[in-house]
């Protein structure tokens, strides 16, 4: 059964994007650094991220020089058939997936490189860290389709005053 504040949380994420991005501009760092902790690991006590997988299926991680390096040695090709194969440039010039979902994602939404997946996979939802106000556009990105992102900024937004 979904808690509560899962009900329809995709929806409600959408509708409540003006309000979270004014949330995310106005409040003090140090309010959210103070309970995001606490917050990302009560979310992610409530969602299966392999029952969900939306990271993987709706997303591409920046490939990094090193995620480049490290998962072509472990598919045995060379970093630049791997790029050709897997990656294209966005618009920012950083290495993405040329399709979602992701290639390297079973349909048992199991990671087939997960040990050396990219290290936006391993940081995904950024939950814990600063990235979550210190880039307010990714992180309303990641409320539409990251429930565990949905539900923290969501308890957040209940437990700071507003500014």
């Amino acid at each position: 059964m979904k808690k509560p504040l899962l009900v329809n949380w995709e929806k409600k994420a959408k509708e409540r994007q003006k309000l979270y991005k004014q949330f995310l501009q106005r409040v003090q760092k140090n309010q959210v650094l103070k309970r995001q902790g606490a917050f990302h690991e009560e979310a992610f006590n409530q969602v299966n991220c392999l029952s969900c997988a939306n990271c993987c299926k709706r997303y591409s991680p920046r490939f990094k020089t090193p995620d480049i390096k490290r998962i072509s040695k472990l598919l045995g090709m060379k970093a630049g058939q791997f790029i050709e194969n897997f990656l294209q440039e966005d618009q920012d010039g950083d290495f993405v997936l040329q399709q979602t979902p992701c290639p390297f994602l079973g349909n048992d939404n199991y990671c087939s490189i997960y040990e050396d997946r990219p290290s936006d996979c391993k940081r995904f939802p950024y939950t814990d860290e600063d990235v979550l106000v210190q880039r307010v556009p990714l992180t309303l990105k990641n409320t539409t389709f990251c429930p565990i992102t949905y539900l923290v900024i969501e308890r957040l937004m209940e437990t700071i005053p507003k500014p």
